[in-house]
């Protein structure tokens, strides 16, 4: 039986607050696990599932590979983005970061995120995550997160 707290994505705020997490969040790619963190914070939007940003003493830094491009966020400012490559495998550009935020997001200079999609396994708490359908927001979709979530085919004019 599920005990954990149901959190609709219709009631997070706009702009986006952090929320941190005491929750045991694991990412696993190419085999090996690649973060593992009882410290990450969430960021929490309105119609998003939560995205986890982890310290970066949690990950496993030399497995990322820096490449070139940014995003911007209205609040958090320019995202940097990574491969993450184990052995012969690779994630393009699936983990991000940034590094000098909105003050409002400062805890989250330097943490970071990655793409559930895009890796092998995701878990929190022992809850293996969907990813959020579409490739821009990355978020992270467990057991007592309920939608409807925006970033698939038709949901960008919400």
């Amino acid at each position: 039986m599920n005990t954990r707290v149901q959190e609709s994505v219709w009631d997070y705020p706009r702009p986006p607050r952090i929320d941190p997490s005491k929750e045991t969040v694991e990412v696993w790619f190419g085999g090996i696990q690649v973060a593992l963190s009882t410290a990450t914070l969430r960021v929490l939007e309105t119609s998003h599932p939560p995205v986890y940003y982890f310290p970066p003493e949690d990950i496993r830094e030399d497995l990322l590979k820096a490449i070139s491009g940014s995003s911007n966020c209205e609040w958090k400012g320019a995202a940097s983005y990574f491969n993450l490559v184990v052995g012969g495998k690779s994630a393009q550009r699936a983990v991000w970061t940034y590094r000098g935020p909105g003050s409002a997001f400062m805890p989250i200079a330097g943490y970071y995120a990655f793409y559930p999609s895009k890796m092998e396994r995701c878990i929190v708490d022992g809850y293996e995550v969907q990813p959020q359908e579409g490739d821009f927001y990355g978020g992270w979709i467990t057991p007592n997160i309920q939608g409807p979530f925006k970033g698939g085919h038709g949901t960008w004019g919400w």
